[in-house]
């Protein structure tokens, strides 16, 4: 028997979606939970193995201690913004159970395993990138030093074994959906504009794109586009489909589900039978032909990574799509009846109070169903980083949020303090919102769907609280700004 193992998202900040399955790890805005696909897949492997997702199902700190005295090994996803919480929960867990052994995965540590390492005995090993076959190795009892793709303490010293290949046959993964059954609760997961309850997993890994800040391709899973069989995706569908008939929404979480329109194509005519609702993500370089094939499958929704609307930002950030482009598959999604989601980010290289009036105008002008704005964030091993690190841009706290979890300005420009980047997000939210077409769309929302209305509610509570917290933040800042530095006395 393998070693009896917990996979672990741990809990953190309160209501905070960790880096399990979020590309954007933070306490969100609105109360919002990703599913953790990624432990999923080897508790799927492992005979005997738990999946214990702490945060949605609010399972404190004290409580995932005391389960872990009944494992031998845990398998920790972080986070950058979670760690020093999640090795705090590691040195408690190694206290009340000395003979555990605790592998930490995500991002964050396959981009410095070896400081990592270094700074908390309590951590064994480091399982880097795509970590699948990688702990399962480990957890069945073969040799470290013949398991690939990971990173352990011998003698004193921190060895880094050879990176472990990408995998290719992902037909030979287990179903997430199986292990969703049996360890989770689906009805805790929330994200505001999906259909509540909904159930979310993948069908393809990598991302040919070249996005310099975004975290995935360039840490974790890399830029290597594969892809499930389109028959391996349609029989977890239908067989979800029998799991939870009460389900809503199927979500997609795919960085790059219809980047090859053959394949969407061939997909959706297997899905269409289903009956399925269904949403995914989407560039804006997607074309009509293949948008009309998902919706006529029963796809609903699609989250668009918009991020700015100058033209030069796209550039400077390699997003390898035009303003036109994006202008033009917002039109084709409306006349679809296609809902989008669009993502902005604020604070991205060459950012001016210039560009973000020009993003909001942008948005505006798209008129999509609902937005989020986000700040510019460099993590660790991404070329944002590097650039915003090389370039001095950095500022001098650096933290990527606060005490409970929330985005801070993390990139600060001359000219643009970060203060007022992180007010643009109001005003850009305001802007947005307040205007009579939008604001309409949402009481008319609550209006005529009760269940939406309850959930409006909340959700309307939990945004106007954190934006006064985020507001008291930007005003104490502008005040430390405006007030002159006092020279010391001489003596």
């Amino acid at each position: 028997m393998p070693l009896k193992t917990l996979f672990l998202n741990p809990p953190s900040f309160e209501n905070f979606d960790g880096g399990a399955g979020s590309r954007w790890p933070a306490t969100r805005e609105i109360e919002s939970y990703w599913y953790p696909v990624w432990l999923a897949y080897p508790t799927g492997m492992l005979e005997g193995a738990r999946l214990l997702d702490a945060p949605p199902h609010h399972i404190t700190a004290e409580e995932t201690i005391r389960t872990c005295k009944d494992y031998e090994l845990l398998v920790l996803f972080t986070s950058t913004p979670g760690f020093p919480g999640d090795v705090r929960i590691a040195e408690a867990i190694k206290d009340s159970n000395p003979h555990i052994k605790i592998a930490f995965v995500g991002p964050h540590v396959s981009v410095l395993p070896e400081k990592v390492l270094q700074d908390s005995k309590a951590i064994d090993l480091i399982c880097r990138k795509e970590f699948d076959h990688t702990i399962v190795e480990y957890a069945q009892g073969k040799p470290l030093e013949e398991i690939l793709g990971i990173s352990y303490r011998k003698n004193g010293q921190v060895v880094h074994n050879p990176d472990r290949p990408q995998i290719e046959n992902l037909d030979a993964l287990p179903h997430v959906t199986d292990v969703y059954r049996r360890d989770l609760d689906v009805r805790r997961y929330n994200v505001p504009f999906l259909l509540h309850p909904f159930v979310a997993l993948y069908t393809t890994r990598g991302c040919p794109a070249q996005c310099t800040f975004c975290l995935w391709p360039q840490t974790l899973m890399g830029h290597p586009w594969r892809k499930r069989s389109t028959d391996d995706v349609a029989r977890e569908m239908a067989k979800a489909k029998e799991y939870w008939p009460y389900v809503k929404e199927f979500f997609f979480d795919d960085d790059t589900f219809n980047i090859q329109k053959a394949r969407t194509i061939e997909l959706c005519a297997k899905l269409k039978p289903l009956g399925l609702t269904w949403s995914c993500t989407s560039r804006v370089t997607t074309d009509y032909e293949t948008l009309k094939a998902m919706k006529d499958a029963g796809c609903r929704l699609l989250i668009v990574g918009y991020e700015s609307g100058d033209q030069q930002i796209l550039k400077n950030i390699k997003k390898g799509a035009t303003v036109e482009r994006a202008r033009q598959f917002t039109k084709d999604c409306h006349k679809l009846g296609l809902v989008v989601h669009g993502d902005f980010i604020l604070g991205l290289p060459g950012e001016t109070r210039e560009t973000i009036k020009n993003t909001i105008k942008f948005a505006k002008e798209l008129d999509v169903e609902t937005i989020q704005v986000s700040v510019a964030h460099a993590y660790p091993g991404t070329e944002l980083h590097e650039y915003a690190t090389k370039n001095g841009f950095m500022t001098a706290e650096s933290k990527m949020v606060d005490d409970a979890g929330h985005q801070m300005v993390q990139i600060e420009y001359p000219g643009l303090p970060a203060a007022e980047v992180l007010d643009s997000v109001h005003r850009f939210y305001d802007e947005y919102y307040f205007r009579p077409k939008a604001a309409y769309r949402i009481v008319r929302k609550a209006i005529f769907n009760g269940s939406e209305r309850k959930r409006l509610y909340k959700e309307a509570r939990t945004f106007l609280k954190l934006r006064a917290q985020r507001h008291k933040w930007v005003e104490e800042h502008r005040k430390e700004e405006e007030t002159p530095a006092v020279a010391p006395a001489k003596a």
